[in-house]
C-alpha cells in the first residue's frame, strides 16, 4: 500500500472512531489503539506535507456536539492532553520541560485522570451560571439544567476568596456502584449495556429530561481553575482553594519535586486506583507554576506544560471452550464465549458476551482459539482479539446459529440492527418465562416470590404458560411444587392479590410490549387513559401520542392484535387488575389552563418536560404534540426548534416562556 492510500485509510478509520466515541458514545476500540493510529497518521503527515488536509483527524479534537442543546463557544479552548504509555515517556516529557525552562526550579502536580466526560463550569458572584461540555474544544453543548442535578457540584459556593467570575474544569463521572446497578437494569430489560462508566456518564449528561439525569446519581471531580483574577500563582494552591469553595478535588493530587517521585507516584496509583469508587484511566502531570505554564506554551493541540499517562488495561489470553447462543425475553439471541477460567482485575472470568453476529465476524473466532479478554471499564469482561499464533491447525470458524437454540425456529434479522431474533414469541420457553418473570418483578406488578427460578418452575409444571394464568393459581397448587413450601405459596398468592392494585402505567410496563419501557409506559397511560381505549386506537392515533414514534406505535398496534395478548388482557380484566388510570389522577387540581391546547417545545430549567405535562393536565389543559390553528400557546423553553418558531409566527400562536408560564399558574 502506498503512502497516500495509507494516509487516506487512517483518516477514514479515525473519523469513524471519532464519531463512535463522541457522537454515538459507543467506542469500538481502546483509547490506546486509537492513539497509536493517530500517532502513525501524524508521523506520515509530517513526513509528507504534500498530503496536508485541514479536515484530517490530526487537525482537530473529537466532537460530542448534539443537535438537542445550544452550542456555546468556549472563552478559552478546551484542549486535549498528549498521551504517554510508559514511565520512560513521562520522564522524557519532564526532561523537555527542564530544558525549556533552562534549569529553573519547578515542581510537578500529579493528579488522577478520571474516566468521565469533560465539563466546563462558569461561576459569577459565587453562583453557577453555565455548564458546557468539551465538544470539539472550541465550542460545546450547554447542559446547565442537567448539571444542576448533580449533587456534588455546588450551585452556590462556600464563603471564600473566590474571584467574582471564573471557570473551573473537571470530569462528570458515574460511580462504579451506580454503573453496575444501571447495567443490571439494562441487562434485565435486554437493552444494550454501557461499555464503561465514561459512556454511561456521557449518555446521561445528554439526556433531554433532567429528572431522569437526577436518577442516575452522577458525580464530578475538578482539576483546573481559570480566571483573570486567581487567588494564587500556582495550580496546586488554586485547586486547594477550589476545594475550600465546595468543589470535589481528588485527594490523590500531590506536589512532586523529582523524577523519582513521579515514578513512585505512577507505580503507587497503578495498583491503588482500583480501590477508588469511580473509574480512572491514567494520571496527569502538570507544571505547577502558572508563569512557567505560560512560558512553556502550547502545540496546535495540547499544552506543553502537561501530559497524560494512560494505564494499560489488564489483559489475559485464555482458551475458548465453546460459544453458546442464548435467547432472551425479547427473543434476541446473544453469542457468549465460554472460557477457561482466568483471573482478571481481581475476579475469575469464565464467560464474556460476544454481543452479536457482526462482532463475531469482526473477531473471526475459530474453534479452539485463544482469546484476549479485558475488563471494559475494569468490570465487564470483553473479548478484544485472538492470538492467531495459538490457533489449532484446521480449526473451523465459529458461525452464528441459523435457528433458535431453544425452540429451533429460524432466526430473523432485526431491521437496521445487528441482532438476530427468534420470532416464535409465544412458543419459545425463555421468551415465555422471561415475560412471566418481568411481569412479576418489583417495578412492574411486584409479586413477591416469583423470580427467575419460580417462573421456570411454574412454566415447567404447566401451571403458568401465560401471565393471565397467574390469577388462576391456588395456594394448594403452589405448595405441591418443588422448593415451594406453604409459607412461600401463601406469600405468592398474597402478592398476586395485591398486584390488582398496581396502577395502570405499571401494568402497561409489565406486559413486555417491545420498546415500551417504564417512562414510555407512564406517558402512554396518561395519554390513552384506559386499555380499552388503547385497544381501539388506529396506528395513526398511536403515533400521535406525545413521545411515541412510528416504531413504538407499530409495536403496540401489533401487540394488541395478537390473540394470546388479547386473551391475557381479558384475563387481567376479569381478575380485577387496574387497566385504566385512576380517576383521582385525571381530576384537575386547578383551572388555570381549562380548555387550552398547549404544545411543549425546548429544554427547561425549573421542571422536566414530563412534569410540565402533569402540570398542564392538573390545571385542566391538554398537552398536544404539534402546532396547529387550535393551539392556544407554545410553552417555549431553550433550544426551541426554528421550524416550530416559524410556524408559530405564521399562525400567530403565542410563545410563552417557562417563567411566564409558572407565573400564569401562580397568579391563578
Amino acid at each position: 500500500m502506498d503512502i497516500k492510500n495509507r494516509i487516506d485509510e487512517l483518516r477514514e478509520t479515525l473519523h469513524r472512531h471519532n464519531h463512535n466515541y463522541y457522537v454515538l458514545n459507543n467506542p469500538e476500540i481502546s483509547d490506546r489503539d486509537f492513539d497509536m493510529m493517530l500517532k502513525e497518521l501524524e508521523s506520515l503527515e509530517s513526513a509528507h506535507p504534500e498530503y496536508y488536509d485541514p479536515l484530517s483527524p490530526t487537525q482537530r479534537v473529537g466532537s460530542d456536539l448534539t443537535k438537542g442543546f445550544e452550542h456555546v463557544t468556549h472563552e478559552r479552548p478546551m484542549m486535549s492532553l498528549a498521551n504517554t504509555y510508559s514511565i520512560e515517556e513521562v520522564d522524557e516529557w519532564a526532561k523537555r520541560v527542564d530544558k525549556t525552562l533552562e534549569g529553573e526550579d519547578y515542581s510537578i502536580v500529579g493528579e488522577m485522570k478520571f474516566d468521565g466526560t469533560s465539563i466546563s463550569l462558569t461561576y459569577k458572584g459565587g453562583r453557577l451560571v453555565r455548564a458546557v461540555t468539551r465538544g470539539d474544544g472550541a465550542q460545546g453543548d450547554d447542559v446547565t439544567a442537567n448539571v444542576k442535578t448533580i449533587r456534588s457540584i455546588p450551585l452556590q459556593l462556600m464563603p471564600g476568596d473566590w474571584p467574582d467570575e471564573f471557570e473551573i474544569r473537571g470530569e462528570i463521572l458515574m460511580p462504579w456502584e451506580v454503573f453496575e446497578r444501571l447495567n443490571a437494569e439494562r441487562a434485565y430489560n435486554e437493552e444494550p449495556l454501557f461499555a464503561n462508566p465514561r459512556n454511561a456518564a456521557s449518555g446521561t449528561l445528554k439526556m433531554q429530561d433532567s429528572r431522569e439525569v437526577a436518577k442516575r446519581h452522577l458525580d464530578a471531580r475538578f482539576y483546573y481553575l481559570l480566571s483573570d483574577n486567581l487567588p494564587f500563582d500556582n495550580h496546586y494552591e488554586n485547586m486547594l482553594a477550589a476545594e475550600h469553595w465546595g468543589f470535589k478535588v481528588s485527594k490523590a493530587m500531590a506536589l512532586l519535586k523529582s523524577l523519582g517521585q513521579i515514578d513512585e507516584y505512577i507505580s503507587y496509583w497503578d495498583d491503588h486506583r482500583k480501590e477508588l469508587p469511580v473509574a480512572t484511566d491514567g494520571l496527569v502531570f502538570k507544571v505547577n507554576s502558572l508563569r512557567q505554564q505560560l512560558n512553556l506554551g502550547y502545540t496546535a493541540k495540547s499544552p506543553r506544560w502537561a501530559v497524560a499517562f494512560k494505564f494499560n488495561p489488564e489483559r489475559a489470553c485464555t482458551p475458548l471452550r465453546f460459544v453458546s447462543f442464548e435467547t432472551g425475553r425479547m427473543g434476541i439471541v446473544t453469542p457468549v464465549a465460554n472460557l477457561e477460567p482466568v483471573q482478571l482485575s481481581g475476579t475469575i472470568v469464565k464467560r464474556a458476551s460476544l454481543h452479536n453476529d457482526d462482532v463475531m465476524q469482526e473477531l473471526d473466532i475459530h474453534e479452539g482459539d485463544s482469546l484476549y479478554v479485558e475488563k471494559a471499564g475494569e468490570i465487564i469482561p470483553q473479548i478484544t482479539g485472538v492470538d492467531l499464533s495459538l490457533r489449532p491447525s484446521g480449526a473451523k470458524k465459529v458461525v452464528f446459529v441459523k435457528n433458535c437454540p431453544e425452540c429451533g425456529t429460524p432466526l430473523t434479522r432485526i431491521f437496521g440492527e445487528a441482532a438476530w431474533c427468534c420470532p416464535n414469541k409465544y412458543g419459545c420457553r425463555p421468551q415465555i418465562t422471561g415475560r412471566i418473570e418481568h411481569f412479576c418483578a418489583r417495578r412492574m406488578m411486584d409479586i413477591d416470590g416469583i423470580g427467575e427460578e419460580t417462573a421456570e418452575l411454574l412454566y415447567a409444571s404447566g401451571l403458568v404458560t401465560t401471565i393471565g394464568q397467574l390469577y388462576d393459581l391456588k395456594e394448594e397448587q403452589l405448595a405441591g411444587l418443588d422448593r415451594i413450601g406453604p409459607k412461600t405459596a401463601a406469600r405468592i398468592i398474597r402478592g398476586i392479590e395485591d398486584s390488582k392494585k398496581v396502577p395502570f402505567e405499571r401494568v402497561l410496563y409489565a406486559l413486555s410490549i417491545p420498546n415500551v419501557g417504564e417512562t414510555t409506559a407512564k406517558r402512554i397511560a396518561m395519554s390513552v387513559v384506559s386499555m380499552e381505549a388503547m385497544e381501539k386506537m388506529t396506528l395513526e392515533e398511536l403515533t400521535a401520542i406525545p413521545d411515541v414514534g412510528p416504531i413504538i406505535a407499530r409495536n403496540i398496534y401489533d401487540f394488541l392484535r395478537e390473540p394470546i395478548n388479547r386473551a391475557n388482557i381479558a384475563a387481567l380484566r376479569r381478575a380485577g387488575v387496574q387497566l385504566e388510570v385512576a380517576a383521582e389522577k385525571l381530576i384537575p387540581s386547578g383551572d388555570a389552563l381549562a380548555g387550552k391546547s398547549i404544545v411543549i417545545s425546548g429544554t427547561f430549567s425549573h421542571h422536566s418536560r414530563d412534569e410540565y405535562k402533569e402540570i398542564i393536565a392538573a390545571e385542566g389543559g391538554k398537552n398536544v404534540g404539534s402546532i396547529s390553528k387550535k393551539t392556544s400557546f407554545v410553552l417555549a423553553g431553550e433550544n426551541m426548534g426554528p421550524a416550530k418558531k416559524e410556524k408559530c409566527e405564521q399562525l400567530g400562536i403565542p410563545m410563552i416562556s417557562e417563567d411566564e408560564f409558572l407565573k400564569m399558574i401562580q397568579d391563578n
